[in-house]
């Protein structure tokens, strides 16, 4: 009688849809040891004494303005939708194979380079256009932000902000959250989370980016030895990763620590309990979704046409 050969154990795919599955319960382990510790250490008498001189704020400069202008309006939706849309871009240039559909540029007008045109994935030809219109906003973000004095409430201006940072984060971390006014003052912790999204992310996210992109010139050898391509791959991901967190925390308390204050803080220019700032950013949300959905070959053909050829 023939022995039959055995077959060779493979993985299956029920263990390997389970990873997220257990990458989220141990998440939620590590989350409840962190609620754990936090009370523990909120019943130490030198840790009540710490919080008690550094409540988890630090005071502004004097010229500090009360209150979030108008402009920051228009300037959380259109942050709020390119981040949104580079994420989703992102990850698509990442886990996309195969692309089915590429874009060569036109190299006259604005678009003109010392590089040949280089045929690029639709997906590709997205992020980098939604990479620049980020960059002009940002460029608008920050001149407004300098010239109304706003950058006060997001740039440390006393070394009082670090310890209260770690106040506020015990605080968080212990369910027994810090007051919250952003309104007039942020507490340390966003103070400092605004300020690394601004100041280091984004221009992390850009300065890689660029060297990743078509637009970094070839003939540059020198500066390409210095700053390696291999260097700007291996941070372009944690930025991103970062930006997940920040918009994941972020969103969860703005609506965890008094939703309709804070939207109309961030939408309806107001202190105040009214629904304007929700409907304002329903709306939004509304628009991020459709451009969520928009952004398929179909609806991005007859876009990137205007600047390049379109091919399969």
């Amino acid at each position: 009688m023939a022995l039959t050969k055995p077959t060779p154990k493979t993985t299956s795919n029920r263990s390997k849809g389970s990873r997220p599955a257990l990458t989220a319960l141990a998440a939620l382990v590590i989350l409840f040891l962190l609620v754990l510790v936090a009370k523990w250490l909120r019943d130490l008498p030198g840790v009540q004494s710490f919080v008690a001189e550094f409540p988890g704020h630090s005071e502004l400069p004097g010229a500090a303005p009360v209150g979030l202008p108008g402009w920051l309006q228009w300037q959380h939706f259109l942050n709020g939708l390119f981040i949104v849309l580079i994420i989703r871009s992102g990850w698509q240039v990442r886990t996309t194979a195969r692309p089915n559909t590429y874009w060569t540029r036109n190299n006259k007008g604005l678009l003109r380079t010392k590089n040949a045109p280089a045929k690029i994935s639709l997906e590709l030809w997205l992020h980098l256009s939604l990479d620049a219109l980020w960059l002009l906003n940002g460029v608008v973000f920050l001149v407004l932000l300098f010239a109304s004095g706003q950058w006060m409430r997001i740039v440390p201006t006393s070394w009082e902000v670090f310890p209260n940072a770690l106040s506020a984060a015990i605080q968080y971390a212990s369910t027994d959250w810090p007051v919250e006014d952003g309104w007039v003052n942020y507490n340390s912790l966003q103070l400092l989370a605004y300020f690394v999204t601004v100041f280091v992310a984004a221009p992390l996210a850009l300065a890689t980016g660029l060297r990743m992109s078509s637009l970094w010139p070839k003939q540059a050898t020198r500066l390409s030895r210095l700053y390696p391509i291999e260097v700007a791959r291996a941070v372009h991901l944690p930025v991103m990763l970062y930006f997940v967190g920040f918009v994941t925390v972020h969103v969860t308390l703005v609506l965890a620590t008094g939703a309709l204050r804070n939207l109309n803080h961030m939408y309806g220019a107001g202190d105040d309990g009214s629904w304007v700032g929700f409907w304002i950013f329903a709306a939004s949300l509304v628009l991020m979704i459709a451009a969520w959905f928009l952004a398929r070959p179909l609806f991005l053909r007859p876009i990137a046409s205007l600047s390049g050829s379109v091919t399969r």
